[in-house]
């Protein structure tokens, strides 16, 4: 069992604090841009946010295991660099907090072998002090298996969903900090990488992708956390997921296109209406910002061509490009 990290005061205040109110829904009506261009030493930023409050774009960091912000003319800057943050994946900035994934493909300055392939984390820091408020532990959950904590859901009170693309589990965690396993299944297994981009459905639903399968999967919560397959789409190997509108936008092709995609079932079924192959080269994921979708380039195709080795990991500049 890894060592927990928890503040007292700032627990309990976030306990009874966080709901699922991301700052990015409170974005300015406001030109942005349709491209930011921005230069960040070895970032590899793999999530991303946007924080009302500091009207900034919040990403992570792969190599380095730090977070920080780039500004709608694409000036980037540090915000945080915990020591505790090994590789930061997905992450969210909700109600004055950041919630981001801790993982680790052993590509981090911060990797070792207790921590490559092992780690599955959920740290919440708060936005204000930049201080670690919770630390919460999700590998130990599912012993005997690799381990890489992807990307992150929130429903309305709080709980937060947790993809593991080396297990084939959903974490959930309460806002309590309580963890546990939401749901496992041999659907979620792969190969390669698993499951990856996850959004809550208001009407009471997970929407997750299966990298390695291609395909998008609904966890029914009001019904058991049953798991069906959404039909209708062609093969789709899903990265990042943002729900907007009703729509799913779904980076997808390696990371050179997002898919549109709708239901009119209530996701039993689906299909692409509309895909935005321009301007997009290795994306991860993307975020809904001032009614408009998003996408990090973040050249992860990179992180795998390096095989492991950090040293050849050494690129600077990086984009985020609108879907039109």
């Amino acid at each position: 069992m890894k060592e927990k990290y928890i503040v007292a005061a700032l627990v309990a205040a976030f306990s009874v604090g966080l709901t699922a109110c991301e700052d990015h829904t409170l974005s300015p009506n406001a030109p942005f841009p349709e491209r930011i261009n921005f230069t960040a030493a070895r970032q590899y930023p793999e999530g991303i946010s946007y924080s009302s409050q500091l009207a900034k774009f919040v990403i992570t960091s792969i190599t380095q295991g730090k977070i920080g912000t780039v500004s709608t003319d694409g000036h980037y800057e540090d915000l945080i660099t915990p020591p505790e943050l090994v590789s930061g994946i997905g992450i969210k900035v909700v109600d004055g907090r950041i919630l981001v994934c801790n993982g680790d493909q052993g590509v981090s300055t911060k990797s070792t072998p207790q921590t490559t392939r092992k780690l599955a984390e959920l740290l919440i820091f708060n936005l204000n002090s930049r201080q670690l408020e919770r630390r919460v532990d999700l590998d130990d959950l599912y012993p005997g298996s690799p381990h890489f904590a992807n990307d992150i859901a929130i429903q309305p009170d709080g709980t937060v969903y947790v993809t593991d693309s080396f297990a084939p589990v959903i974490y959930k965690v309460l806002s309590s900090g309580q963890a546990s396993i939401l749901v496992e299944s041999p659907l979620f297994s792969s190969m390669t990488f698993g499951l990856n981009g996850i959004v809550y459905h208001p009407n009471g639903y997970l929407i997750v992708a299966q990298t390695g399968a291609g395909k998008l999967y609904k966890v029914d919560l009001m019904n058991g956390n049953a798991i069906t397959e959404v039909g209708g789409l062609p093969s789709l190997p899903g990265d990042g997921l943002t729900l907007f509108n009703n729509d799913l936008y779904v980076v997808t092709g390696s990371g050179s296109r997002v898919a549109q995609v709708r239901s009119t079932d209530n996701w039993q079924t689906a299909s692409i209406i509309k895909t935005d192959e321009i301007g997009y080269n290795q994306a991860t994921t993307n975020v809904a910002v001032n009614g408009s979708i998003y996408t990090l380039n973040a050249r992860i195709g990179e992180i795998s061509a390096a095989m492991g080795n950090a040293a050849l990991l050494q690129s600077n500049d990086y984009s985020i490009q609108k879907f039109k």
